[in-house]
C-alpha cells in the first residue's frame, strides 16, 4: 500500500487559494510528482498548492515544508500556504501545538518566520526579494530588472510589455496595466509562464496601481494556472510598484479572493505579508488515489 494511503489532510482556504496541508513529520517519505498530481485529482483534496510538513532540518526551526503545484512540480515559496501551515501548527488538534504565537519554517527558498496576530490572521516574513537577473532567474543579463524587454502581441501594438521581474523565492513577472480584468489571462498566462526568458518558468502578475497604497492584482501561477490569491505574487507586485515609484512601501493588495497587507520594510529589506487562513475541512487520502502511482 502507498505510504500516503489513509493519511489525514487539512483542506484550507488562504484568501480563496486552495491549500492542502499534509503532515509527514516522523516519516522519511517524500511526495513524488505523481503522488502530488493524484492528490490534486480528488475534489476533496484538490489544491492550488500542497504544503507537506517534514521534520525540521535546521536548528531552531519548527518544520521543513515542501510545496507542490497542481502539476506536481515543486515550488520554493507560497505565502498563502505558509499562513495555512501556521494555522495547522498552532490550532489543529492533531498537527498543532496550542498557545504558539510564532513559528520558524524552512522551505527550499529559505527561512520563513511567521507571527500569529489572531485566531485566523498571520504575518509571514517572506525575506528580501531577489532582484538581480541571475537570481530571479532570467535567461540573459538585464542590468535593470525593474523594466526588461518582453512583450506579447504585435510588435507595434503589444498586448503586454516591459514587465518588472522579482523573485520571492519563486520567479515573478509583473505587468502594470490599467485594468487586470480586461485581459484573457487564461490564454496569455501559459505563453508567458513558459517564455524562454524564464528558465524556471514564472508566475505572471497583472497589476493596477489604484492609489499609492492600493494595488489590484491577478496572477497566473506557474504549474497551477489562474488563482484567486497568490501571496508571493502580492509581495512581488508591491516590490515591483515601489521599484517603479508607483507605490509606497506598505499597501493593500486586492486579489480576486480578498485583500492582503504587504510591506517592503525599509530597515532590512524584508517583505511582510499579512492575511487570513481558514480551515474548510479535514479528510483522509483514499488508497485508490495511488493505484496508478509506481
Amino acid at each position: 500500500m502507498n505510504a500516503l494511503a489513509n493519511r489525514r489532510f487539512l483542506k484550507m482556504n488562504g484568501l480563496g487559494n486552495e491549500i492542502t496541508v499534509l503532515d509527514l513529520r516522523g516519516t522519511k517519505h517524500v511526495v513524488s510528482e505523481a503522488e502530488a498530481r493524484a492528490i490534486a485529482s480528488q475534489e476533496r483534496s484538490r489544491f492550488d498548492q500542497l504544503m507537506v510538513l517534514h521534520d525540521a532540518k535546521a536548528s531552531g526551526t519548527d518544520a521543513y515544508v515542501r510545496i507542490y503545484n497542481t502539476d506536481g512540480s515543486e515550488a520554493g515559496a507560497c505565502g498563502n500556504g505558509t499562513r495555512c501551515v501556521a494555522w495547522a501548527m498552532t490550532a489543529d488538534p492533531q498537527m498543532g501545538q496550542a498557545g504558539r504565537d510564532g513559528l520558524l519554517l524552512q522551505t527550499k527558498a529559505g527561512l520563513l518566520p511567521v507571527a500569529r496576530l489572531s485566531e485566523t490572521a498571520f504575518t509571514v516574513d517572506m525575506g528580501a526579494p531577489r532582484l538581480a537577473w541571475d537570481e530571479i532567474p532570467l535567461a540573459e543579463p538585464f542590468e535593470d530588472t525593474s523594466r526588461f524587454e518582453l512583450q506579447i502581441g504585435p510588435i507595434d501594438d503589444p498586448i503586454l510589455h516591459t514587465p518588472c521581474a522579482v523573485s520571492m523565492g519563486n520567479p515573478h513577472a509583473v505587468f502594470f496595466v490599467d485594468d487586470p480584468y480586461r485581459f484573457n489571462l487564461e490564454q496569455i498566462g501559459p505563453l508567458l509562464e513558459n517564455h524562454p526568458i524564464f528558465p524556471d518558468r514564472a508566475n505572471i502578475g497583472l497589476a493596477a496601481v489604484e492609489a499609492p497604497d492600493h494595488i489590484v492584482l491577478r496572477v497566473w501561477e506557474r504549474g497551477a494556472g489562474i488563482t484567486r490569491a497568490c501571496g508571493s505574487g502580492a509581495c512581488a507586485a508591491l516590490v515591483a510598484a515601489v521599484r517603479r515609484e508607483l507605490s509606497v512601501r506598505k499597501a493593500t493588495v486586492s486579489l480576486p479572493g480578498g485583500d492582503l497587507t504587504i510591506e517592503w520594510r525599509e530597515s532590512d529589506g524584508h517583505v511582510l505579508m499579512t492575511g487570513p487562513a481558514a480551515l474548510d475541512w479535514d479528510g483522509v487520502l483514499e488508497p485508490g488515489l495511488f493505484a496508478a502511482v509506481a
